[in-house]
């Protein structure tokens, strides 16, 4: 569950990014070593441009600025979700079906917290994971943390002479 700041942000910032045509997958907002930062993770059909994070982070800015929620210096950033793109609600799930994932449970079920297996179903607020042949539900409500596991090709090897 979000912080109450994190919804107010989502609140605020989410007519904006939709306006764009684009699609607000997750905000953080967090203290690192160079300071506070806010994170806004977005996706666009056809992939996030250059000039989508550039436009939205100036918009994004002046919003939050004049509303005032944050009232101390922090970082602005703008940024496409990545490969490894977190899965939150029932359409994120809906749309990633058929891809491999990594869920990480806030509470075990059947005594396991963590799951890495294809996405084979969801429905009812209810995912399923097939991971060998064994299938599990996991409700959504129960997820910590979920995201594509993409998986990169073995490396390949040659074997011959060592250069000298």
């Amino acid at each position: 569950m979000d912080s109450p700041l994190i919804e107010s942000i989502r609140e605020l910032a989410e007519p904006a990014i939709l306006s764009q045509g684009l699609e607000l997958v997750d905000i953080e907002f967090c203290r690192e070593p160079r300071g506070w930062v806010l994170r806004f993770y977005i996706d666009h059909e056809g992939g996030v441009t250059l000039e989508h994070c550039s436009r939205l982070s100036q918009q994004l800015g002046d919003i939050i600025d004049v509303k005032g929620i944050i009232p101390h210096h922090y970082i602005l950033e703008v940024s496409s979700p990545g490969v490894n793109r977190v899965l939150k609600n029932e359409k994120d799930f809906l749309r990633h079906l058929g891809e491999v994932i990594k869920v990480k449970l806030a509470q075990p079920i059947d005594g396991r917290k963590n799951f890495q297996g294809a996405l084979v179903g969801c429905s009812d607020n209810t995912i399923l994971v097939a991971i060998d042949e064994q299938r599990h539900c996991i409700p959504i409500s129960l997820i910590a943390k979920a995201n594509i596991s993409y998986q990169f090709p073995e490396p390949h090897t040659k074997k011959g002479k060592k250069a000298r």
